[in-house]
């Protein structure tokens, strides 16, 4: 039997971090009301001329170090983004270039602030169907480009940044399953109306009805974590860490109360890095790994809800 086990990690943020108090200078907010309602206190912002495949490459290398990985050995690259930096081709061949990946797969995946856990989850498949050894998985972004900065109830909950992952096939057990969904009938509730094809124009920002949001997500993310243990016949104290989608720090409670575990066991950077859509799982991921709290065996329980809607898991031993 091949499983399919994360082999590295790294991430990346822009330098341009943007505090509560710098968004009070241009819009009717403050640090208080952000921080209850969301627990977000900063994001970073990429500069004039950062793209998304920028920050996805220094979090890619980053994961090719730690696996001990070259670029040669990697034969899938996977990219979770919603904004990719053009059209067509797509950010993960741009990524392929630039790490010099020649021949193998690339493509990107969009399933907005799900879009890591669905691009983990399709290459997993691709490693335990013998197609892949070696797969690169990315979620990036630069939500920034998308915001209206003077919309108050949405431009305060998002940021940029990437992280990355090196999946391999291996002998044991390494991501135990995936659970992925999605229901277009709440397509309205989150989403950026505007596109090619509908619109006409590639540009616009998020729109968000952000109570429905919260209460769709909380409901969904508790259905989830039940589908998720009773797959595998787990009780809420197998799992070990719990790494969360960064959207509100709200929902990440709740869902960890469902668990009945501690908000230490839970991996915490919306504070530092608000909601950064795909990336927002491998960033914190990757924090959790880097600073040691995730240890070699221990069993994460990932976990997203975004526009779409759409929502999944991975449940993985590390």
């Amino acid at each position: 039997m091949t499983y399919a086990r994360v082999l590295g990690t790294g991430s990346f943020l822009p330098e341009r971090i943007v505090t509560n108090a710098d968004l009070a200078l241009t819009v009717d907010t403050s640090d208080e009301w952000i921080v209850s309602r969301t627990g977000i206190r900063e994001r970073r912002v990429a500069g004039v001329g950062e793209t998304t495949c920028d920050l996805a490459e220094r979090a890619a290398r980053q994961a090719l170090d730690a696996s001990g990985c070259l670029a040669s050995e990697i034969d899938l690259v996977i990219v979770a983004t919603t904004t990719p930096d053009r059209v067509f081709p797509g950010t993960a061949c741009l990524l392929q270039e630039r790490l010099g990946i020649h021949g193998p797969a690339a493509f990107d995946v969009q399933a907005v602030c799900t879009g890591f856990v669905y691009a983990l989850a399709i290459a997993e498949k691709f490693i335990r169907a013998g197609g892949t050894k070696r797969a690169l998985v990315v979620g990036a972004e630069t939500m920034s480009r998308i915001v209206d900065w003077n919309d108050r109830s949405t431009c305060v909950l998002f940021g940029d940044g990437a992280g990355a992952v090196v999946v391999g096939a291996s002998d044991e057990p390494g991501i135990l399953s995936s659970h992925l969904h999605a229901d277009g009938a709440y397509k309205d509730l989150l989403t950026v109306p505007a596109g090619i094809s509908e619109r006409g124009a590639a540009t616009g920002h998020i729109t968000m009805r952000g109570n429905e949001v919260f209460r769709m997500a909380v409901t969904t993310l508790d259905a989830l974590v039940a589908e998720t243990l009773a797959a595998h016949d787990l009780k809420q104290t197998d799992i070990r860490w719990l790494v969360p989608h960064q959207a509100n720090i709200r929902i990440i409670a709740a869902t960890a109360k469902r668990l009945g575990m501690a908000m230490d066991q839970v991996i915490v950077t919306v504070d530092r890095h608000g909601n950064t859509s795909a990336a927002s799982i491998p960033l914190a991921f990757d924090s959790g790994v880097r600073d040691g709290r995730i240890q070699r065996g221990d069993v994460v329980l990932m976990e997203a809800f975004g526009g779409g809607l759409t929502w999944g898991s991975v449940l993985l031993r590390y």
